[in-house]
């Protein structure tokens, strides 16, 4: 790491950014120690007296633990060790005036911490990002965009199709309602299990129009770091994952030009970690239909032809459309069978079947089954119910935000 600290000299941290919370610094050494994690606690020691080469170490142990087997079997004190270490470095990498490493250590805490100490990463952020900046000059030429003016026009219907599944926009078009009261949705769709696109609904959003201002979004968040999925989508070979800050995010959405090479924010609770973000956006009425209870508010954020390939999701799914445009296909969860699920338990919400390159031997009967779908426009929502498959392509550079809830008042069964 490019830090300007130099990691001989002990440094002391800022007061504001050790741990709040003394009591729950010495039970989580203590379960660290019950774990084998002794040098880890001594690291970790001397990080709080403002050794900035011990708080890497003690980063680095902790990381270790965190990819020393599945996710789902690491030591939950490990992630809680983790973050504990990410504040220790932030806090002296910050005191030493590299406010970018700062920065970055307090994101892989939230992304890759524990729960415990989330309030104090947080607050961290919080401080740090409060902090005058150094003056910029005034752009003079016109603010950069996201979406660009060709974009933002009417589809070429024929350039579309070429680039869709077999069959696409042929059958079945997805209802759209304007301004749709709560008694409607909940009699007409939600209860039916119907999917249905609302419009007019988001139009007051911030969002609206800032998430078009690539300066707005560099600004907001450009220093903080994100988890991106590269390739052109999970189920393929190549995909991978890397961790990079926003900024490199928003160039290689403008420069995107391989299909292999896509960058995708995608399923990432980014309104968790940047806040700023998150007041641009409300939860609709409509997340609360049936008793309902939100579950998580994820960002789907990147270029033109990221895919999500067909799967289904177990809650309620409001995806508000808020910059750009895609192409959707809906199958009902009564075809289930019929679209061949993954066996293995990680992947058995997907399917094995590629809608962009039917297999016609191994699934012969795939094309004949009957579906919806829609071009989903920018400032639409589309409700999704439990299980319902779906398949969803980036026409334009895209930004969507998905609302999943649970009920309880389930939906009708849908044949």
């Amino acid at each position: 790491m490019g830090g300007k600290a130099d990691d001989a000299t002990p440094l002391p941290a800022p007061p504001e950014l050790v741990l709040a919370d003394e009591e729950s610094r010495t039970s989580l050494l203590r379960r660290i120690t019950e774990e084998g994690g002794f040098a880890f606690v001594s690291s970790a020691e001397k990080a709080a007296a403002g050794d900035l080469r011990a708080a890497d170490a003690a980063r680095e142990m902790a990381w270790e633990q965190l990819h020393s087997g599945p996710w789902n079997e690491v030591v939950p004190a490990w992630r809680d060790a983790y973050a504990m270490a990410c504040l220790h470095v932030a806090a002296l990498r910050d005191g030493a005036g590299d406010r970018s490493e700062a920065i970055r250590a307090l994101d892989m805490g939230i992304i890759m911490g524990g729960p415990l100490l989330r309030p104090d990463l947080d607050a961290a952020l919080q401080r740090i990002m409060a902090q005058p900046l150094p003056e910029v000059s005034e752009r003079q030429d016109s603010p950069e965009r996201l979406v660009c003016e060709e974009d933002s026009k009417g589809l070429d219907l024929t350039e579309v199709l070429r680039i869709l599944p077999k069959k696409s926009l042929s059958c079945k078009i997805v209802e759209k309602r304007s301004s749709l009261s709560l008694e409607r949705f909940v009699s007409d769709y939600f209860l039916k299990g119907c999917p249905i696109i609302i419009s007019g609904y988001i139009d007051g959003w911030p969002a609206r129009t800032k998430w078009k201002d690539i300066e707005y979004l560099k600004r907001i968040a450009g220093d903080r770091t994100v988890p991106v999925e590269v390739g052109q989508n999970y189920l393929c070979s190549e995909w991978k994952q890397e961790l990079i800050t926003f900024s490199q995010f928003l160039e290689r959405i403008v420069s995107a030009d391989c299909p292999s090479k896509l960058t995708y924010l995608a399923q990432h609770p980014l309104f968790d970690q940047i806040k700023e973000l998150r007041n641009d956006i409300m939860i609709p009425d409509y997340c609360f239909a049936g008793g309902g209870e939100l579950q998580s508010l994820n960002a789907w954020f990147g270029p033109p032809g990221t895919v999500t390939p067909l799967h289904h999701d177990p809650h309620h799914n409001l995806f508000a459309q808020v910059v750009g445009r895609k192409y959707i296909r809906l199958y009902p969860s009564s075809v289930s069978e019929e679209l061949h699920p993954y066996v293995e338990s990680m992947l058995s919400n997907s399917s094995q079947v590629d809608l962009d390159n039917i297999d016609a031997k191994q699934f012969p009967k795939v094309e004949d089954i009957d579906f919806i779908d829609c071009i989903l426009e920018e400032g639409e929502l589309l409700y999704i119910p439990p299980k319902w498959w779906h398949y969803v392509r980036s026409l334009t550079t895209s930004f969507s935000v998905s609302f999943w809830w649970s009920a309880s008042v389930p939906p009708l069964s849908v044949s």
